[in-house]
């Protein structure tokens, strides 16, 4: 934090003032003393009256100093996961909130990854060296709510009386439990089906009607693999498995997927998941779709090449895609799809919100708060959104005018905000709670690599990772206990 210099106080000159009146009197006759003394005597009082003038400029230089040390700007320091493009992002809102909040000052800290984040905040707690606000992923909410660390943003909400109605529904709800609502969403996004419309045309598919259920995306991915080419190709990625829950309206832990009480049990091995696993590892053995392992820049990198029909993705990756296809393909968007008869369900949000820490004072605290409703205005959400292709948490944000050139632009972005706002928020949708999210992630990750490899079925893959996951479950609640 800088500090305010005091300004500097002038000497007075009075002395060499008075010297150079004696020094004219000694030079003048004896006829001129008197006058000699009243000129003194006028030096004098005129070097007393600057005198005073200049201990009143110095007073007043020091209550202006003073003053200025009052009004030296709060610090808020933000830990953020958002690199590349993305950080570039967040420098422009960081800028922007500065320039027009003279008495905050925000500092973005790229802290690494989600996990790298996480951890250091996690080493900070005995200390102050930690920050005042922190971005961390939906999987980390319920460590953060169980560390008692934070101040739940309802409590600002409620002291401000901030109108949340214009915010979306199906993005509070995941941050919001016990009624409360913990963090700010900020990074928001969900998964959907891209497909490659030019390869529909000679497959003889329709390119405006893409698959909405299990069964056709395999029989389109059937229809697709020729040529050398294959009909998909779906990163094991354990975001998927759960929105794939989400979508059959399936919880993926117990007592309310964690919300209605403390979840003690996974549910990944239920019909929901067999079901997902089985198909999705009858299109790999079918070989309409390739196995490209965990990342989806792999899937995104084949599905650009041409080389595979249909991937899934998130939406902050709809920009990226739909530009590299540009004088190659048209790449159509459809929502994740679901099992013939399945109804009830949606998708639960990605990303980040952002959390305050409680071991900062009150006012820095206030200062958090305040940048936190500076990101939520529709202008500055509509900046955010077509930046980095993440949602607007705000409903409003839709009428500013980039976000409408930004929707003509790039019109499969519908695709994302019609699957959010078809989402009926259910405990199954506003996603699962649980203190070990991230081990439960690489966990599923690892029996659908078992079920794609052979070593097991998809049921016992899906068992094995069940008792695993609810043993770490079992583990973390007793050491929150």
């Amino acid at each position: 934090m800088k500090a305010w210099k005091q300004a500097g106080v002038p000497l007075a000159m009075a002395g060499l003032m008075a010297m150079l009146a004696a020094c004219g009197s000694n030079n003048a006759g004896n006829n001129a003393n008197a006058n000699t003394a009243n000129q003194t005597n006028a030096a004098n009082q005129t070097n007393a009256n600057a005198a005073a003038g200049t201990d009143g400029a110095a007073n007043g230089a020091n209550a202006n100093a003073s003053a200025n040390q009052q009004k030296e700007p709060i610090k808020v320091t933000w830990w953020h996961s958002m690199s590349g493009e993305l950080g570039d992002a967040v420098n422009q809102l960081v800028s922007d909130f500065n320039a027009s909040h003279p008495d905050i000052k925000v500092e973005a800290v790229y802290q690494g990854t989600y996990d790298d984040s996480l951890n250091k905040m996690k080493a900070s707690l005995d200390s102050k060296s930690g920050p005042s606000l922190i971005q961390v992923y939906e999987i980390g909410s319920k460590f953060m709510v169980d560390s008692k660390a934070i101040t739940p943003v309802q409590d600002f909400i409620d002291a401000d009386n901030y109108d949340v109605s214009n915010l979306e529904e199906n993005i509070l709800g995941y941050y919001t439990f016990n009624n409360k609502l913990y963090s700010m969403p900020f990074n928001t996004s969900n998964p959907i089906l891209y497909y490659n419309k030019d390869m529909f045309k000679a497959a003889g598919l329709d390119p405006e009607n893409p698959p909405k259920t299990y069964e056709e995306v395999k029989n389109a991915a059937k229809a697709l693999t020729k040529d050398g080419k294959t009909g998909a190709s779906f990163a094991i990625y354990g975001w998927f498995m759960e929105q794939f829950f989400a979508n059959q309206g399936a919880e993926y832990v117990n007592n309310g997927n964690g919300r209605t009480d403390t979840a003690t049990e996974s549910l990944v091995a239920s019909d929901a998941g067999v079901k997902t696993l089985s198909w999705w590892k009858d299109l790999i053995d079918s070989k309409v779709a390739l196995n490209l392992g965990r990342k989806t820049d792999d899937t995104k990198k084949a599905f650009l090449a041409g080389q595979i029909g249909m991937t899934l993705d998130s939406t902050a990756s709809l920009r990226g895609i739909v530009d590299g296809a540009k004088g190659k393909f048209e790449v159509g968007t459809s929502f994740l799809p679901k099992p013939d008869g399945a109804t009830e369900g949606g998708v639960v949000v990605g990303g980040a919100s952002l959390w305050i820490m409680n071991n900062k004072p009150a006012e820095e605290q206030k200062a958090a708060w305040e940048f936190i409703k500076f990101l939520a205005q529709p202008d500055t959400q509509a900046k955010w959104h077509i930046n980095t292709g993440y949602f607007p948490i705000t409903k409003k944000a839709y009428d500013e005018q980039i976000v409408k050139d930004n929707m003509a632009a790039y019109p499969q972005f519908q695709t994302a905000v019609d699957q959010l706002h078809a989402t009926k928020l259910i405990p199954a949708t506003q996603g699962a709670v649980m203190g070990v999210f991230p081990e439960a992630r690489q966990t599923v990750e690892g029996a659908i690599e078992e079920a794609f490899g052979g070593q097991k079925d998809p049921k016992q893959a899906l068992d094995d990772a069940a008792k695993a996951i609810t043993e770490k479950i079992d583990t973390y609640n007793k050491t929150v206990k």
